[in-house]
């Protein structure tokens, strides 16, 4: 229910549609791979299948990466090349998968007038989680940090295993 008057117009009841203790501004977990606000009219671009849900992909790598007894394994698994190339040509070789916990505690604001801004504390409600992950190439020259997405668009360079076997002396193979 709502305590108050709210300027936008509206033709629905103010009684049924919240839930307890939640009016127009309680927050939603957002929708997955959100895009920006089209000309009215104007279709979605589909996503390509290779990049739907990868946001929970890479949530799910993160937990999988820290909890793995084969890190070198589970790289493979998620199609992260330890040797990649880029689109140009340019060979990377993985020196590092990062991963970080970071917390949003507070909010900063425009105040009105401008120049200045306003500060708040969030409630402990509002606080938001991230994972961050972040895989550390180096090109010869430099480290760089790519995304989940980056490092999976790179192409697999990574030379294969290469086994020999040969004769010993007694010619049994």
């Amino acid at each position: 229910m709502h305590d108050g008057f709210h300027p936008h117009p509206h033709s629905h009841g103010h009684d049924h549609h919240h839930p307890p203790l939640h009016g127009h501004n309680h927050t939603r977990a957002p929708g997955q791979w959100q895009l920006p606000h089209l000309p009215e009219g104007a279709a979605q671009p589909p996503l390509p299948d290779r990049e739907r849900d990868l946001d929970l992909v890479e949530a799910s790598f993160v937990q999988g990466f820290q909890e793995a007894k084969d890190p070198t394994s589970f790289l493979r698994l998620a199609n992260i090349p330890f040797v990649g190339l880029t689109p140009g040509g340019q060979r990377l070789h993985l020196l590092r998968v990062e991963t970080a916990i970071s917390a949003d505690v507070g909010a900063v604001t425009p105040s009105f007038g401008g120049g200045a801004v306003l500060y708040d504390p969030l409630p402990a409600r509002m606080v938001q989680q991230r994972k961050d992950l972040a895989f550390v190439y180096h090109d010869g020259r430099t480290a760089m940090r790519l995304s989940f997405a980056e490092a999976r668009a790179l192409s697999d360079d990574s030379a294969p295993s290469k086994i020999e076997f040969t004769a010993d002396a007694s010619g049994k193979g």
